[in-house]
């Protein structure tokens, strides 16, 4: 049945793709409408078919390897002129296609450093779009972009023509991006997990400046993303999507509130909530496969440590980062920037310590300083050496190869495991090169052995020993990543947002798993994360940072429940589908 206000219609969409493997099935049998003035969300995992369909629409899909198999999309031509009372159907090969896209269907991606021309001014950019469709004047085009600039509240507009995009911040590069999208007045606009790398308080600002710009224009919305919180915020209609079939739909609130798929359940119950703190947290693979009620009266509530026994492993007093006054190439001289001011802070020997903020508060300059990996301008660092004489080091201001004898003991887990691997060394050599560094496990069979060992406690085998990095998934090799972090033994790791760019699915895994390593290795985590819900989850406490200072620190029940700080209260403000 087709909805009288439908402006897209996908009917019974199956695709292939021709792979070195063979012909390989990405959409069995979908079908969606998409309705004037209203938002269809399509959730789930990564590789489940959403971002395949939305590019399908504008037939955006890669020509020498797609195969359409069958289905039908439907445009309803009338959106674009009254008087045409006339639905098209579509083809790869339709001469519609020109008119849609820009025009009929405009679309946000997700890393918007990679979607802008980065030697072109974002002025320039947007300007180009509207020239290329609307056929305007390079001045009328200038002066409809600059109205584009201030409808989405970019500051300082008539600056902002002029910069370019690694001038800009993450959240302002997204706007652009949205101005660049509703140019041409789109009657769809396809939003590709648009907030997934912001901080909570500007994926709140992106959320809202959408459904304002949707209801001022009227638009259809076709929002894919992963976080079902967000989807809480915006989504009138929502679909779930599983290895390329839909598996539920629905109205929002009837698939957030009753869920009647298992694999919907899954993804639901796999969010960490504030409040409720179990030793694991359930996973979609636990709904599919287990008896859910029966794995619920397992969960055991989370255990903290007793405070009182706990030694310092690490010490943090006064530590402070200035970036001094420098001369740039027009010989202008700029004032000195405190990105961390006088900071002090400690964290227990077996502890997890969450670090939470915006970007540019500084939590990525401190946990730097942290790994000696920048030097510090002020405060000391005191590290106590687990094993040793148990006094406390101070490694601030240590050269570079004192440092490097502690490095064994200090990790880091990056954000992003795809930049983090080198694609050209197997995942074996990845992982047994740090122990011969620094001289571990004796020879290169007892490495391999080793090797083999970390992969088997990350959920992995021995046949992944010998493969590339481009062989697995994101979380797979996030998984990876963290066995290369272990194969030094260290005794502190810092997580620096490594679960931000997973699916909630593959990062409930990743959760449990840190915290299984936690207990069987005796680590001490810092763990840093824009994702406030999964900081309450992972931490013993937790440190609010803002301009370089800290804000607050306490319980994760304090910080969440009873927040002293203005700034706090604020983030705390900026979750989505957060229960006030």
């Amino acid at each position: 049945m087709t909805s009288k206000d439908a402006i897209f219609n996908i009917s019974n969409l199956s695709i292939s793709f021709r792979t070195n493997t063979g012909i390989r099935s990405a959409l069995e049998d979908v079908s969606l409408e998409i309705i004037r003035g209203k938002t269809l969300a399509v959730v789930g995992e990564s590789g489940s078919g959403k971002t395949v369909s939305s590019l399908s629409m504008m037939q955006l899909l890669q020509k020498e390897k797609v195969i359409f198999d069958s289905g039908k999309f439907r445009f309803n031509a009338s959106t674009f002129s009254p008087d045409i009372q006339k639905e098209y159907d579509i083809s790869p090969s339709s001469a519609l296609l020109k008119t849609l896209r820009g025009k009929g269907i405009a679309m946000i991606f997700q890393e918007p450093m990679t979607s802008l021309n980065p030697v072109k001014k974002c002025g320039e950019q947007v300007a180009e779009m509207i020239r290329k469709h609307l056929r305007f004047s390079k001045e009328i085009a200038i002066a409809r972009t600059l109205e584009l600039f201030h409808e989405v509240k970019l500051p300082r507009p008539e600056e902002m023509l002029n910069q370019y995009p690694h001038q800009l911040s993450g959240g302002q590069r997204q706007r652009v991006m949205i101005a660049m999208a509703i140019s041409c007045d789109p009657q769809i606009l396809i939003a590709d997990e648009p907030t997934t790398a912001l901080d909570v308080t500007v994926q709140k600002e992106i959320l809202a400046l959408l459904k304002s710009l949707q209801q001022k224009h009227h638009m259809a919305m076709l929002f894919i993303t992963h976080d079902l919180g967000v989807v809480a915020e915006i989504a009138d209609d929502i679909v779930v999507m599983r290895q390329g079939k839909v598996v539920e739909t629905g109205s929002a609130e009837m698939v957030l509130q009753n869920p009647q798929n298992p694999y919907t359940k899954g993804l639901l119950a796999c969010r960490p909530e504030p409040g409720k703190k179990y030793s694991r947290l359930l996973t979609v693979a636990d709904y599919l496969n287990a008896d859910v009620n029966r794995m619920k009266e397992e969960f055991v509530p989370f255990e903290h440590p007793p405070q009182t026994s706990m030694i310092d492993i690490l010490s943090v007093n006064h530590l402070s980062k200035i970036y001094n006054d420098t001369t740039n190439i027009f010989r202008k001289a700029s004032s000195p920037v405190r990105a961390v001011n006088d900071v002090s802070f400690s964290i227990a020997r077996g502890e997890t310590l969450g670090l939470v903020g915006e970007s540019g508060c500084g939590k990525t300059t401190l946990s730097r300083m942290l790994l000696g990996l920048i030097p510090s301008s002020e405060g000391e660092i005191l590290y106590r050496i687990p094993g040793g004489n148990d006094s406390a080091k101070n490694i601030a201001g240590l050269s570079t190869r004192e440092m490097r004898q502690l490095r064994k003991d200090i990790q880091i887990i990056f954000q992003d495991p795809y930049s983090a691997l080198n694609p050209k060394h197997t995942v074996g050599n990845s992982i047994t090169e740090p122990m011969a560094v620094f001289g571990l496990h004796g020879d290169d069979k007892s490495r391999r052995k080793k090797a083999i060992h970390l992969l088997e406690k990350v959920g992995l085998g021995e046949e992944y020993f010998d493969r590339y990095p481009h062989e697995f998934s994101g979380g797979q090799r996030q998984r990876i990543v963290i066995a290369r972090a272990l194969a030094c033994e260290p005794s502190f790791i810092i997580c620096d947002e490594s679960v931000s760019a997973l699916d909630v699915s593959v990062q409930a895994q990743v959760l449990n798993l840190l915290n299984d390593l936690k207990k069987d290795f005796s680590l001490t985590y810092l763990f840093i994360s824009h994702d406030l819900n999964v900081v309450y989850y992972m931490s013993d406490r937790i440190m609010v940072m803002n301009k370089g200072v800290i804000e607050e620190i306490g319980t994760c029940d304090d910080v969440f429940f009873r927040p002293k700080s203005e700034y706090t209260k604020r983030l705390l403000e900026a979750i989505p589908g957060r229960k006030t």
